[in-house]
């Protein structure tokens, strides 16, 4: 399996952790909905947003590059 494929896996798995702590962090019932549980969400959102953009970016990158 290419390099290329493996960091994109790695990249998608941080993405879908990210959303599901943050879905744990708003919908969690045994969380205490305090701020700081809804802060925490919001950054999950954005690590997930950040790691989107990430993805695109090395993949446009290691487009241009002969790996296999």
């Amino acid at each position: 399996m290419s390099i290329k494929y493996v960091h994109m896996i790695f990249v998608t798995a941080a993405t879908l952790l990210a959303l599901g702590f943050a879905a744990w962090c708003f919908f969690s019932p045994d969380s205490p909905q305090t701020t700081s549980y809804h802060a925490a969400g919001i950054g999950g959102i954005l690590v997930a947003i950040a790691a989107v953009f990430y993805g695109v970016w090395v993949w446009k990158k290691l487009k241009r590059l002969p790996l296999e």
